[in-house]
């Protein structure tokens, strides 16, 4: 670590665990977070929740039929170019068995295990349980099976938390994700490459001190407030 560099950022993600930009984000920036740690830097990752369908029901539903009835002929399209990105990051993604499903109460499951300090790891299960594995994310059985196999402790807390970070990921106006907001002042949306990453953080260590919210990188690849994920 070079002199005069912060060798300590907090970072803050906004993602959805039915985001599957989110998924390959969280993999990148993790691989990224990891070169500044090997450099003798410090990150402290924070999950925060943001739902791309609050509306939808607690009981699942097949994900192809709901993505087709929302994005009609493109929705193969979108599909296989996120199998395919995800693929090239060593994730493997199973739409013919994912099942669409409300978030709120794994959000809620996140922010447990952020105050047990496995917020990251219980992100990374989830995304893993629900494109990979078929599960539903929403079943209190499946969320309680995923918080013991992850080591968190659900104290059934939580709920106000996700509450005020959902209306603050509005405040700040946050319309799509995922989304890295580090220390507070600089963003960086969508699910950049690693390298990309890499040069943010680099780029923090360097400038903070400064308060402007400033965007480090052009978009990349994400999902909005609408539900649509780039094709």
């Amino acid at each position: 670590m070079r002199r005069g560099l912060t060798t300590y950022m907090k970072v803050e993600v906004f993602s959805d665990v039915v985001c599957p930009w989110c998924y390959i984000g969280h993999v990148r920036f993790a691989r990224a977070a990891e070169r500044f740690r090997a450099k003798g830097g410090t990150i402290e990752v924070t999950m925060r929740p943001f739902q791309l369908n609050p509306d939808a029901p607690a009981e699942a539903e097949p994900l192809l039929p709901a993505l087709e009835r929302k994005f009609g002929p493109n929705a193969g399209q979108m599909i296989q170019r996120v199998i395919d990105t995800a693929a090239a990051e060593g994730l493997e993604l199973d739409y013919d068995h994912a099942v669409s499903a409300n978030t709120l109460e794994a959000h809620r499951l996140i922010e447990v295990a952020t105050r047990q300090g496995l917020g990251e790891e219980m992100a990374g299960r989830l995304f893993l349980a629900y494109f990979s594995q078929g599960q539903n994310v929403a079943d209190p059985a499946v969320l309680a099976k995923l918080a013991a196999e992850t080591g968190v402790q659900d104290t059934g807390e939580g709920a106000e938390e996700v509450r005020e970070q959902l209306g603050r990921a509005r405040a700040l106006g946050i319309s799509g994700v995922p989304l890295f907001l580090f220390e507070g002042q600089y963003a960086v949306s969508g699910a950049q490459p690693e390298e990309t990453f890499t040069a943010a953080i680099d780029e923090v260590a360097e400038r903070t001190g400064q308060t402007p919210i400033t965007q480090l990188a052009a978009p990349a690849d994400g999902c909005d407030d609408d539900g649509y994920c780039a094709v």
